[in-house]
């Protein structure tokens, strides 16, 4: 039989203040870094208190840091980025922040510029980055010495591999220098990698926290252990869930397809399940407090997500909220219903969500998403570009509502 849920209330969940549990991988040498030709950030760091715990501790280390920004140091930037998944987008707002900041940033996309993946956010909105004076390439990430031209950087931000052979110089092509390896050959001051937040093995006791038991085999967790042993100055940055204009996998634009359809929202256990669901702009600045305090950043991970969760239920309302509409949320055991749940919902079926501890400790990070705001501004741009009167199918929702006897909308 099917639960029905109202539209009248929602849960986020707000993390309290905390110490840092910081990631504990091993202990590198730090780069001393020397001031770049333009006036810029300097960053005075004060260890103030350190506390060692076993790696797999949730307090795994604690360090306070207290940091001060003068003058902001530039810095030549190179982000590496993928050409699809829902990360696409954090190499692009951080690539226009880092702009804004007044730094060099060089944007390199994996695949070819005109290939068909180009004509879709945020690739498609690059004239952005243009426009703000930054640089755009194309290519293969095993030459991305030719790519940029020879051009040395002080940053190399990594948001495409995903594996070893990524990263990774093959042993049987010596000419190619994928990421991590190029960048230690020409001298990159410091390396940052965009890991994910999946790596973490699931838990009695959520959040997710920095220092938490990852899974060993995942490919990004053997990257975040590589870089850590090859580069003297790295940083790994763990994303969830996010929202913001130009990414191009889908998120709230889930919900508001069948809002704004009079659809029921199949959502599969509970509802009350936490996730962690951060806007971009909150990413983007994260890694940029990381360039412009490298030191600081050094040799940590940091979850890359907002401060507050929210249940699967609450965001059915909340984007509900946003589109000034009612909504009928509808939930259904995945396996009685015989549907893979990870085709049938934009989410993990569990709960799933981290906390960014160490960000606001290392760093002095602050988050902005404010879901119920900010879904007001992605539910504007859904009716500007007309996905709300596009014809769409609902196949699996139709199976589900169906082993739940729950009326098929015609």
């Amino acid at each position: 039989m099917a639960t029905l849920a109202s539209s009248s209330s929602s849960l986020l969940l707000s993390s309290p203040p905390s110490k840092l549990a910081q990631a504990s991988l091993p202990p590198s040498l730090r780069l001393s870094f020397s001031s770049y030709s333009h006036l810029s950030s300097l960053v005075s760091i004060s260890p103030s208190s350190f506390l060692a715990c076993p790696a797999s501790s949730r307090r795994s280390s604690v360090s306070a840091f207290t940091v001060k920004a003068s003058a902001a140091e530039k810095k030549k930037v190179l982000i590496v980025n993928t050409n699809s998944g829902g990360h696409a987008v954090i190499g692009f707002y951080l690539a226009k922040e880092l702009l804004g900041s007044g730094h060099e940033v060089t944007i390199m996309t994996v695949g070819d510029e005109n290939s068909d993946k180009m004509k879709k956010p945020p690739f498609n909105r690059f004239n952005e980055i243009v426009s703000a004076g930054g640089k755009t390439v194309w290519g293969d990430p095993a030459e991305v010495g030719n790519v940029v031209g020879g051009v040395t950087f002080d940053v190399v931000l990594d948001n495409n591999g995903k594996n070893l052979d990524a990263v990774r110089t093959n042993n049987n092509f010596r000419l190619q220098r994928p990421v991590a390896d190029w960048a230690k050959s020409s001298g990159v001051k410091q390396f940052l990698f965009i890991s994910s937040a999946g790596i973490y093995k699931p838990a009695d006791e959520p959040p997710h926290v920095e220092g938490d038991v990852v899974k060993p085999d995942a490919g990004h967790v053997q990257v975040e252990k590589y870089i850590s042993e090859n580069f003297s100055n790295w940083a790994s940055f763990r994303p969830q869930y996010m929202i913001g204009s130009g990414n191009n996998k889908d998120c709230e634009e889930w919900f508001f397809d069948r809002i704004v359809r009079k659809r029921p929202v199949p959502i599969p256990g509970s509802g009350m399940q936490f996730t962690n669901i951060a806007h971009v702009r909150d990413l983007s600045s994260m890694l940029t407090l990381a360039v412009e305090n490298p030191e600081a950043a050094s040799s940590n991970i940091f979850n890359l997500v907002s401060d507050r969760a929210v249940t699967l239920d609450g965001m059915a309302k909340l984007c509900a909220q946003a589109a000034g509409l009612p909504v009928e949320i509808v939930h259904y055991d995945p396996k009685a219903a015989g549907i893979d749940a990870k085709k049938a919902f934009p989410f993990r079926n569990m709960h799933f969500y981290a906390e960014p501890r160490a960000a606001k400790d290392i760093l002095g990070w602050r988050s902005t998403t404010n879901l119920p705001e900010d879904l007001k501004e992605r539910f504007e741009e859904y009716v500007k570009i007309g996905r709300d009167k596009k014809a769409m199918q609902f196949e699996i929702d139709d199976k589900i509502l169906e082993s739940l006897k729950v009326p098929i909308p015609v």
